[in-house]
């Protein structure tokens, strides 16, 4: 069993061809409540997963236990290491927002979109970890997934993110309230540089 990463609720694992999330006991909570707490978020991911898949590319879920989802393992380049390096990032970007239309159509916020959180296999995206993901129809969730994104580009991949950022929001102009979204996104990204200044 190969250990992939160690998150703030959940240890993630690799074992053969599938992916273990374990979300794991919180020592300062009572059992009761963290046990309640676990399982829920555990289920509400499940459920993100099977109501995305009929959407985009997710991992398949293999099963679930109490405080554990085994998925499929994908295969494939995960993009915060391989975007810079493609031939193809404009397209790969271009598709990844067109893929998120998509989601934030049928009203589904990925809550933590980074190229850590994307493979790109056969010449498709797969989002993956919906582990901070919910259902939400406000504009600004929508905007917040968007600033997630574009963050991750200019920290993480900055010597080409203009050009991906703007084919990722020519992909995203196929949803219906595309202008509202990038309205309210300008108001998000103008609070988060004043916080910055504080």
């Amino acid at each position: 069993m190969e250990i992939l990463g160690k998150g703030a609720e959940a240890e993630i694992y690799k074992e053969g061809n599938k992916i273990i999330k374990d979300r794991i006991s919180k020592g300062y909570r009572l059992k009761e409540l963290d046990e309640k707490i676990r399982k829920l978020r555990t289920k509400s991911e499940k459920k993100l997963l099977d109501k995305a898949s009929e959407i985009v590319n997710v991992p398949k879920i293999l099963n679930q236990e109490k405080f554990k989802l085994e998925l499929e393992f994908i295969e494939g380049l995960k993009l915060s290491e391989y975007l810079d390096k493609l031939e193809t990032k404009n397209e790969v970007c271009f598709k990844i927002g067109k893929e998120l239309s998509k989601l934030h159509e049928k009203e589904i916020i990925h809550g933590d979109l980074t190229t850590s959180n994307l493979i790109l296999k056969d010449k498709k995206i797969y989002f993956i970890d919906f582990g901070l993901g919910f259902v939400s129809s406000k504009i600004e969730d929508m905007a917040v997934d968007i600033h997630l994104f574009r963050q991750a580009l200019e920290s993480k991949h900055y010597k080409i993110y203009l050009e991906c950022y703007e084919s990722f929001l020519k992909g995203y102009r196929t949803f219906s309230k595309y202008l509202e979204v990038i309205k309210r996104l300008d108001k998000v990204e103008k609070r988060g540089r004043y916080k910055d200044r504080l």
